[in-house]
């Protein structure tokens, strides 16, 4: 069950570097107590492989600048949990700026609400009146309109 697990590991797109590394390092460990044993080697391929697509430069990188055989795993965790924080940091910069009044309208007093209820019931009436005068005066050039035919 264990062999089966690492064979179809994988890593899910909203996962952390360190949950991942935690969930195969569990199951790797268990195999190893098990007799089953797999090389660095074979680790660091299986997640280079199935890091979601967005990672997919970094894994380029990582690939043309190291030697697999000779990267260790915490080597790689480590370099794949920099790049996570990095990229972590530019979805943060990136996020536009109106998600801040909605913070702030949950901290409304009940006296700006009512005042806030009030406007808008006042808005609501004007657009009220003015589709109304609309149509009359409306009605009443095609009053005009008739009479003076």
């Amino acid at each position: 069950m264990l062999a089966h697990q690492y064979e179809l590991f994988k890593i899910l797109s909203n996962e952390s570097i360190t949950s991942m590394f935690t969930k195969m390092t569990s199951i790797t460990n268990s195999l190893d107590a098990l007799g089953r044993t797999y090389t660095n080697v074979d680790i660091v391929s299986k997640i280079l492989r199935f890091l979601p697509k967005s990672w997919e430069a970094k894994v380029m990188t990582i690939h043309e600048a190291k030697d697999l055989t000779k990267i260790s795993l915490e080597e790689l965790i480590g370099s794949l949990m920099t790049h996570e924080i990095t990229m972590e940091k530019q979805e943060l910069e990136e996020k536009p700026k109106k998600n801040l009044a909605f913070k702030i309208i949950h901290h409304i007093d009940d006296d700006v609400k009512d005042d806030i209820a009030l406007i808008t019931r006042q808005f609501q009436n004007l657009l009220v009146k003015k589709h109304r005068n609309k149509k009359f005066l409306n009605f009443k050039k095609d009053g005009n309109k008739e009479e003076s035919s």
